[in-house]
């Protein structure tokens, strides 16, 4: 049995962006590669992949690299819960329906179970190959289901007050792609993701190479 270790945040985010690497790999053929060449996918140095792999007990054959297959394996038994988790979309506009055909079948260890939208038009409907709830059903769906994590996608006057009823229906883990920050109890993992800082970020770096 694999010894549990908790990871750094930026070495479980590099270790899925390498697992989608190695399975376009997997795709095209390759059955090894070297540290060398996944950092230059990555736009980072040779130490810093390795230093990620070591980190989870994996190590590579000095001739060959890194075991393509194997790699994929030992990153899922890291990173992937064991027995799966059930996630739920809240909010169902178009944001919310993108993110359900995005994340369809990508993962088989979690699994898009529910969402949610205040919504009468939307609610005992499948949209987007998901069953939509009334948000006044969120606490039983939640506990019927055994939700963990819910994908917040609903417009930021709204955000807070949901939030609250997620952690208050007993979901543990909230990614939030509203551009409002979020306060949660400890015991909730939080992650935001504001689409309007990164594509601000991309425009100064792409302001600064204009100006060189």
């Amino acid at each position: 049995m694999m010894k549990t270790i908790t990871l750094p945040e930026k070495t479980v985010e590099r270790l899925s962006e390498y697992r989608r690497t190695l399975l376009n790999c997997l795709d095209e053929g390759k059955t090894h590669i070297y540290s060398h060449e996944i950092a230059e996918l990555h736009n980072i140095t040779a130490v810093q992949v390795r230093r990620d792999i070591m980190f989870i007990g994996y190590s590579s054959n000095q001739r060959k690299g890194y075991d393509v297959r194997e790699l994929v394996e030992v990153i899922g038994r890291i990173i992937d819960p064991q027995e799966g988790m059930n996630v739920a979309i809240i909010g169902m506009g178009n944001l919310g329906r993108a993110i359900s055909h995005y994340f369809s079948g990508k993962r088989t260890k979690l699994h898009i179970s529910a969402a949610f939208d205040i919504d009468p038009s939307k609610t005992d409907r499948v949209i987007s190959g998901v069953k939509c709830y009334s948000m006044t059903q969120l606490p039983e769906v939640i506990k019927e289901l055994g939700i963990s994590i819910a994908l917040l996608a609903v417009p930021s006057e709204a955000a807070v007050v949901t939030a609250e009823q997620l952690v208050l229906g007993g979901i543990q883990g909230i990614l939030n792609f509203t551009t409002v920050p979020l306060n949660v109890p400890s015991n909730v993992y939080l992650e935001e993701y504001d689409m309007i800082t990164s594509l601000e970020k991309v425009a100064y770096f792409v302001k600064k190479q204009i100006g060189e």
